[in-house]
């Protein structure tokens, strides 16, 4: 210490620069924050995979929604309106690849107004980044939507930028609150107005310093970073930093005012406070340090504070004697003697309870936690919606859309399957419908949308059955054909016998007559036992092929006829009269063979369809049938283009359900999705086909099982760290355990605390799912600290000789106030994020402030001492007794 006290003007100068060239040249650390995302799940999650599949095949789009309130239903005049808008926003931007016009057709109308018709949605699917998103977004809503209407716009990418700018909002916020709330708790302690200016200068250039070094090692290094990182830094670094300024200076002011000279007296503070400070930050930054063992990005952007710690520690080394070297007994200026900190009366009457009757003493602690504990439930919120006030355009636009058409249509699941080449084909695409129904048994799903079922419910034409009635009605028209054919052919043949009764025995043509109309009534014949046979059964085929050979003599017996009428005709006008009726009858055989070369081509249309249906493995495990070609067909291309992407290398199915995308029921019934689509696809083309699952509600329970995974791998290196630490500390392996034990305690009395008023109390789904997380890593870190401000005291008064109680007893008096003080102005600094309006920063604060106070004021003077006079020397195992 002496060395920087020589060297303080050039290190503070030093720093002062580095501060300022840091900050001027460091990226902007909201903006990293920003770009990072609200979510940033691993590459192997289910969503990732999807993300990643969907932006290979160039088709990583994402949906806008115009919500239309409407008082009454939508008239023409309306629809032609939100026509012509729909429109205006096709031509609008590069970023827009589709808008669906809810009037375009009635099946659109049915999907796209709701059934009262005063809620009209115009889905708008966008390509492009988050930033050209929204100021698409911007644009819409400045150039081409009417200023005198109401009209909502949402969608996940409005919402996230709304998440961000809330996040944003509630640092600015918290900061301004913080600073102004340090100071006045400072006037208060200090009872000096310069003394608030130290902390306040020293934590300053800290978080200056910090941030910037976290924005380089962003770029630099890929540091990880979120809408936290930022806001953890203002509450810890201010919170922390003035705590340990407290200590410091307190310890300071008792030095000058033994009469020492100042820099003496700096040198002293540093030699015991500053030897307690050192470990303490010591085991925050482990603490801290630790999280950088989890695999999850938000998670793992709380070790930007671990970089906060480390600068703290220099500036409190290097700028604050600088200050004091400065001020001297001005930097308390016009207090005198209220620095220094007085005994705690509170503690001493705590200590009397819990170092002399233990037993009473935790019993005491067990009656104020354990109902508290038996509370705690455990639910978890992964609505993001809940992050950002009501009154956002973008929450009203998504609560309409629920209200007006089911809370699992705004958002649902999005099942894909990709191969690498072509998996669209007739034969394959109806195993989609046997996945389908599988997927719709699935509790909590409402309907499936894919190729087969493209509004959720499934094409009846693709149904075997269906398809098979069809067939008998063709087959019914085949016969029904026949008989009139054979009426037709009865009428020519008695036509022909007429005529050839009016001819002269041994006229030209004569015989030629009686011939064709034996062979009518042969043929006439042959088609009735045609048309008995196909109400029997015969096979079509067999039948068409009996046709064909009719249809062949009947062209002969047509030939013949208009050969005899030429005879006739060339045999006298009397007798020339009948070839007009001839050829009349001639016309009317080519007519019977044209009918029979229909009902053919039917009948074989009919038997390759049979065949079809009979080579077609599908058919036996699905029940259903996609004729050939069907797919090209032009009216099916819309569904193909919604339902396929990559080149139809992959298939797209949208799992619509009954609860809110965001909720734990939502959840639940991803996990059972996913699991009945892996089983689903088991013996059928599908079956070696990647497999990815998209949408909000397979993102959140991505979220759900890697946050669980991370919180118990991190939160076990952390607190092994901490052990460590501790067992160095204070060479000793029972007291770290207890100390750990009762931070433990303390966190989950917090969290169940925290539980009761969310989601008891304001009727929240659970507690936002990373406030668990984040919430037990601060209460920890810094809980620590002040376990290790009593029990390292306690370590020095026995080392100096002190009996187990009277040490207790002694430390408790003189560390009660620094505590609880440091306690008040740590709870306040993350009070300060209650402003923010941010709902997991304030649950996360309540956890924190509720910990803080619990720990200061009842477990730590209770609990601690209690299980420490229960050990008596043992409490030293195994280093010494």
């Amino acid at each position: 210490m002496k060395t920087v006290l020589k060297l303080k003007w050039p290190i503070a100068i030093g720093l002062i620069i580095l501060t300022a060239v840091l900050f001027i040249a460091a990226p902007d650390l909201a903006k990293q924050a920003e770009d990072a995302g609200s979510f940033q799940l691993l590459d192997s999650a289910d969503s990732q995979k999807a993300a990643k599949m969907l932006e290979a095949a160039g088709e990583a789009e994402e949906t806008l929604s115009l919500v239309y309130p409407l008082e009454k239903a939508a008239d023409e005049v309306k629809k032609k309106e939100i026509s012509a808008t729909v429109k205006e926003i096709k031509d609008l931007s590069k970023t827009v690849t589709e808008v669906l016009d809810p009037f375009e057709s009635e099946e659109m109308e049915d999907q796209l107004v709701s059934e009262d018709k005063k809620t009209v949605l115009v889905p708008i699917t966008v390509d492009g980044t988050q930033d050209e998103i929204i100021t698409l977004a911007d644009q819409i809503k400045t150039e081409v939507l009417p200023k005198d209407q109401t009209i909502y716009m949402t969608g996940e990418a409005i919402i996230n930028d709304d998440v961000n700018e809330s996040a944003q909002e509630g640092l600015k916020k918290t900061e301004l609150i913080t600073v102004v709330l340090i100071f006045a708790l400072l006037l208060i302690v200090f009872r000096s107005i310069v003394t608030p200016f130290v902390p306040l200068v020293a934590v300053g250039i800290t978080y200056l310093l910090s941030q910037s070094f976290v924005a380089f090692f962003i770029d630099w290094f890929g540091f990880p970073v979120s809408n936290y990182t930022q806001i953890f830094l203002v509450a810890i670094l201010f919170g922390l930093g003035t705590d340990y300024c407290i200590l410091l200076l307190s310890r300071y002011k008792e030095e000058l005012l033994a009469g020492h000279e100042v820099e003496e007296a700096i040198v002293n503070t540093y030699k015991t406070a500053g030897r307690t400070l050192f470990i303490s930050a010591l085991a925050v930054f482990i603490g801290f340090a630790a999280i950088g063992f989890a695999d999850f990005p938000i998670f793992k952007s709380a070790v930007a504070v671990a970089v906060g710690i480390a600068v703290l520690m220099v500036i409190l080394y290097t700028i604050v004697p600088l200050l004091m070297s400065v001020l001297k007994d001005k930097l308390f200026w016009p207090s005198k003697g209220a620095a220094s900190h007085k005994d705690s009366k509170l503690w001493i009457a705590f200590s009397k309870v819990s170092v002399m009757r233990p037993l009473v003493s935790m019993l005491v602690v067990a009656v104020i936690t354990i109902p508290l504990l038996l509370t705690y439930d455990n639910e978890l919120s992964f609505n993001t919606v809940d992050e950002i006030d009501s009154s956002k355009e973008s929450v009203k636009g998504l609560n309409l859309i629920s209200e007006a058409f089911g809370e699992g249509d705004s958002l649902p699941v999005q099942v894909l399957l990709r191969k690498d080449s072509p998996i669209v084909k007739e034969g394959d695409v109806t195993y989609l419908e046997a996945i389908a129904r599988d997927l719709e048994k699935v509790e909590g799903v409402k309907s499936v949308r894919t190729v087969t079922r493209p509004t959720g419910e499934l094409l009846e034409d693709l149904y075997v059955d269906h398809q098979i009635a069809l067939m008998a009605d063709g087959l019914n028209e085949a016969t029904d054909g026949l008989d009139e054919i054979g009426k037709g052919l009865g009428s020519v043949q008695g036509g022909l016998n007429q005529i050839g009764g009016q001819l002269p025995a041994g006229s030209a043509g004569g015989d030629g007559l009686r011939q064709a109309a034996n062979g009518v009534e042969q043929i006439n014949g042959q088609l009735a036992q045609i048309a008995g046979g196909l109400q029997q059964g015969m096979p079509a085929e067999q039948a068409a092929g009996g046709l064909n050979a009719l249809s062949t003599e009947l062209e002969k017996i047509s030939s013949g006829i208009a050969g005899a009428a030429s005879q006739v005709d060339q045999g006298g006008s009397q007798i020339g009269a009948l070839s007009g009726g001839l050829k009349e009858l001639s016309g009317g055989v080519k007519a019977a063979k044209d009918g029979l070369a229909e009902v053919s081509k039917g009948l074989n249309e009919l038997a390759e369809m049979l065949n079809d249906m009979g080579d077609t493995k599908s058919v036996r495990d699905t029940g259903l049938f996609i004729p050939s070609g069907t797919l090209e067909k032009e009216e099916f291309k819309p569904v193909i283009d919604r339902y396929t992407f990559d080149k139809e290398k992959g298939i797209l199915m949208e799992v619509i359900l009954t609860e809110n995308p965001y909720s734990r029921e939502a959840i639940s019934t991803v996990h059972d999705i996913k699991d009945t689509v892996k089983r689903s696809v088991i013996g059928t083309p599908f079956e070696d086909a990647e497999l990815a699952f998209s949408g909000i509600s397979s993102m959140n329970s991505d979220l759900d099982d890697i946050s669980s995974a991370d919180f118990t791998r991190t939160v076990t290196i952390m607190l092994v760290g901490l052990f460590i630490v501790l067992l160095i500390l204070f060479r000793s392996a029972i007291m770290p355990l207890y100390m750990i034990g009762s931070l433990l305690l303390t966190y989950y009395t917090a969290v169940s605390i925290t539980e009761l008023i969310f989601v008891n109390g304001l009727g929240y789904d659970g507690i936002s799912w990373a406030v668990p997380f984040f919430g037990f890593i601060m209460l920890i870190a810094l809980g620590v600290d002040y376990s290790i401000f009593l029990l390292d005291r306690f370590r020095e008064e026995s080392i100096g000789g002190m009996k187990t109680k009277e040490a207790l007893m002694h430390s408790m008096a003189k560390m009660g106030t620094v505590i609880i003080t440091a306690a008040v102005i740590l709870a306040g600094t993350f009070g300060a994020m209650v402003p923010s309006g941010v709902l997991s920063l304030v649950q996360i604060a309540m956890i924190v402030i509720s910990g803080l106070l619990l720990y200061g004021l009842i477990i730590l003077p209770l609990l601690i001492p209690a299980i420490t006079v229960s050990f008596g020397r043992g409490v030293w195992w195994p280093f010494r007794g």
